[in-house]
């Protein structure tokens, strides 16, 4: 979206903005009606685009794993109560009903509600599915849910912060023996080796600190005005928008070193509020099968539809965003290391990760890994390990 269009939702919002009677939601939207505005522009704002949700819809991976884990569980829906959190278009709720569900809820917080209710009564299915625009934190249901669908992922699994809003369903509305879909999810973390781009990325960095210096000097002859004493703030903004940040990447697995490390893993059917807050402190330990540069890390996640411990889905399903298994809208978040570390065969790079809430956006996250290189797999971990802080935007 472009600054007037967001300047636009900013300006609808406030004029329409809800009474929240919860306080999760102020945490998420937190501030006043400009902050919370800005918080619908640059988040919720996207999601009420057909063209954003177009990106999803042609996702076929992500589209053929949630389609097949409603359409192979029929007995799971027929005649059941269901809702769909965060509905968007309205592809999940429509799935429910043709697999046989008595009754959907299909909630969605931005005017796509409205393009939602259009295609499902095209569809012939909204005598079945009742579509509210509402947060989930506003909303009111009548009964209990048999079963509570969502795709609430962002990258790296835990950005935009959604999973929030579906835990908060889950413990108002999902009977005890409901299901969650998808009901388990695990974040990954890789190792990648790509000296090429990561000395792009480096040299990108390098000639803005260059236009930098033409720009001071332009200041000084031009206007009679020094800059220097503001060097340091661009140099740390170049710096964290270069090299400091992860970005989105469709990894070739040729460029993946090693077997990822698992860092975390959720049940949703039991996974707590604080749970999905982030990551606490995570040690790794990544062998290498081969002598190799390692730029940096990647970070993916896979989610499961296997259903509850009480109540297992006939068939099991799984969603995954690794490189090997092809494109998806989540792709990759790659972070890339300021100087490479070199690991011959039989060693690995060993540390820590962790992921934190930004204070200033707490749908955004901040990543602090710690890192180091050992050179065979009998070296004790060290414990003098590089310390980097990456923004996830």
């Amino acid at each position: 979206f472009d600054q007037n269009r967001r300047k636009h939702a900013k300006r609808k919002f406030i004029s329409n903005l809800p009474k929240m009677e919860d306080e999760k939601l102020r945490v998420v939207m937190q501030g006043g009606e400009e902050e919370k505005a800005s918080d619908f522009a640059n988040y919720f704002c996207s999601y009420a685009s057909l063209y954003h949700q177009k990106q999803m819809l042609t996702d076929h991976r992500r589209m053929k794993a949630y389609y097949d884990s409603i359409m192979s569980n029929k007995s799971k829906f027929k005649g059941k109560v269901v809702l769909d959190v965060g509905t968007g278009s309205g592809i999940l709720s429509l799935w429910c009903a043709k697999a046989g569900a008595k009754k959907v809820y299909a909630v969605e917080y931005t005017d796509m509600a409205k393009l939602a209710k259009k295609l499902l009564t095209a569809n012939g299915v909204d005598h079945i599915v009742e579509v509210i625009q509402s947060s989930v934190e506003d909303l009111k249901i009548n009964e209990a849910v048999d079963i509570i669908i969502s795709e609430w992922m962002g990258y790296f699994l835990l950005r935009e912060s959604m999973l929030d809003s579906v835990i908060k369903a889950r413990d108002k509305w999902l009977k005890p023996d409901g299901i969650m879909l998808p009901s388990h999810a695990t974040m990954y973390l890789g190792l990648v080796s790509d000296e090429e781009d990561r000395l792009y990325k480096a040299s990108e960095y390098i000639q803005s600190t260059q236009e930098w210096h033409r720009f001071k000097k332009e200041m000084s002859k031009m206007y009679q005005c020094d800059m220097s004493v503001l060097e340091g703030v661009y140099k740390t903004e170049q710096k964290e928008y270069y090299i400091l940040s992860t970005f989105w990447a469709e990894l070739n697995p040729d460029q993946c070193i090693g077997k990822p490390y698992e860092v975390k893993h959720l049940d949703l059917q039991t996974c707590t509020m604080q749970d999905v807050q982030g990551l606490e402190e995570k040690s790794f330990r990544i062998p290498v099968d081969r002598d190799c540069t390692i730029s940096g890390f990647y970070g993916y996640f896979t989610t499961d539809f296997i259903g509850s411990e009480k109540n297992k889905l006939d068939k099991f399903f799984t969603l995954s965003t690794a490189p090997e298994n092809g494109y998806t809208h989540w792709g990759q978040q790659v972070f890339y290391l300021e100087v490479p570390h070199w690991v011959p065969l039989g060693g690995a790079i060993c540390g820590s990760i962790k992921m934190e809430r930004q204070k200033e956006n707490i749908r955004l996250y901040n990543i602090i890994m710690k890192h180091q290189q050992i050179d065979s797999e009998e070296e004790r971990t060290p414990t003098n390990m590089h310390q980097d802080t990456y923004l996830m935007p």
